[in-house]
């Protein structure tokens, strides 16, 4: 195909063709966009939070104009900020009890830290509720599958807070990479520069980021009078306050909490090329970087994912590189050197992208490239998209029919990079089927009180 042409034809067989396989399918099978709603389209939503300071904040917002039946909170100067917003909401510390109530809600917000996100969405979904989750949707790969097992029995909305995804500068670059705009697609390259986790003296000054101890701190510090520690923790397990943990994001670095840069950020930047190229589950998954450190995820690491050939689409490598590592291409300066980016290469240019802009590659030989007429509509807000859904039945984009399989190939290459050897990944069975322990760090085990059966 000449990079100087569009082909009608064929971006209409690609949609086609998408409408009808891979990851919107598998949302098809799951049941996903059958979906219960309220009585009445225009009723407003009795909607509950859960987690309502920093992004919980900023989420509580875009629900404000519900009614907001319930606050939850570890944090009470968070509940007590929150409360005074929405002075009518039920007030609770453990989520727990408020899941235990007799509470009459419609959907929850969940913007706790990610290693109690699965633990405060599961009641809500069991009770056929629509749910909001901030990202990444769980902390590891087993509670992704949970969730998202959960989600599709329930048939209710859900909706992941990639709220990039409702950009404009997404929906085009999908377009021009289904359309054929570079050809058949066969490596991906996705960095960010974000380095945040266990570094050396020396990077961390490079990073203008503080060096992460090889221990866990000796002794604790006193609990603040606000904060609830050990609901805090939740299912993981004890260990004394320090605010080396609290208050975020500095939890996010630590195993026990999160997955580093890799879950966070990975639910943005790996949400585009998921999203273009129709991705699901690889089939295997290698990684590289400094040795893995039993308590801390790594600054600078990468990861690469096979996704093998299947009808509609190629086989191909996607790589992620995260902190001081970055593709070939950046490096040599055969590409603009952005901070973060996903670089597509395909059979007859490249796509470069970031959050809010994109360009095609090498940009003399697209000089006259006529782009597709858009197909993909202007989101009406993420958030609002998850609200029209919970009255309506309609769709959304991030259900967790895509957001956990996104979820769980991100934690993949934090498995591999943690194992120190490349995986063969069954994802119908969850196992690493090359590995003589096939759920190493797939899961974990909960402290006594917390529980997700």
């Amino acid at each position: 195909m000449n990079p100087g042409t569009y082909s009608p034809k064929r971006a209409s067989s690609r949609r086609t063709f998408l409408k009808g396989s891979g990851a919107l399918c598998l949302a098809s099978q799951l049941g996903f966009p059958n979906m219960v709603s309220v009585a009445s389209p225009n009723a407003k939503l009795k909607v509950a939070v859960i987690g309502v300071g920093g992004r919980g904040g900023h989420n509580l917002s875009q629900v404000a104009g519900e009614e907001v039946v319930a606050l939850c909170d570890v944090n009470q100067h968070h509940l007590e900020g929150a409360q005074k917003r929405h002075p009518e909401a039920r007030t609770f510390r453990d989520f727990r009890e408020f899941h235990a109530s007799d509470m009459d809600y419609d959907a929850v917000v969940v913007s706790t830290t990610e290693h109690t996100h699965a633990f405060a969405m599961l009641p809500a979904l069991k009770k056929g509720k629509h749910v909001y989750s901030e990202k990444p949707l769980t902390r590891d790969v087993y509670e992704a599958r949970v969730i998202t097992e959960a989600a599709a029995k329930a048939g209710v909305a859900t909706q992941m807070g990639t709220q990039i995804h409702a950009g404009d500068n997404y929906r085009r670059v999908v377009e021009l990479v289904q359309s054929g705009a570079i050809g058949e697609v066969s490596e991906v390259h996705v960095w960010v520069s974000r380095a945040w986790g266990w570094q050396t003296q020396a990077q961390a000054e490079a990073n203008r980021d503080i060096v992460w101890s090889a221990e866990r701190p000796s002794g604790e510090r006193p609990v603040p009078e606000h904060l609830d520690w050990d609901l805090w923790l939740g299912p993981a397990p004890w260990r004394p306050y320090h605010d080396i943990y609290f208050p975020g994001p500095k939890w996010y670095r630590w195993w026990d909490f999160g997955n580093g840069t890799m879950s966070d950020l990975g639910s943005h930047w790996n949400d585009l090329p998921f999203w273009a190229l129709n991705l699901d589950a690889p089939s295997a998954v290698r990684a590289w970087g400094p040795p893995a450190h039993p308590e801390i995820a790594p600054a600078s690491m990468s990861a690469e994912y096979t996704y093998p050939a299947r009808e509609g689409r190629p086989g191909l490598k996607l790589t992620w590189h995260q902190g001081s590592h970055k593709p070939e291409a950046w490096t040599r300066g055969d590409i603009p050197q952005w901070g973060s980016g996903v670089l597509f290469i395909g059979s007859e240019g490249m796509l470069l992208s970031d959050y809010g802009k994109h360009l095609l590659l090498p940009e003399d030989r697209f000089a006259t490239f006529k782009r597709p007429e858009p197909w993909i509509p202007k989101s009406i807000g993420h958030h609002q998209e998850w609200l029209h859904a919970c009255r309506t039945g309609a769709p959304t984009t991030c259900h967790f029919g895509y957001a956990g399989p996104l979820t769980e190939a991100n934690h993949l290459g934090n498995v591999a990079y943690r194992v120190g050897k490349p995986i063969e990944w069954n994802a119908q069975a969850m196992e690493m089927t090359n590995l003589s322990d096939k759920q190493a760090f797939l899961k974990r085990s909960y402290r006594d009180g917390w529980s997700l059966s």
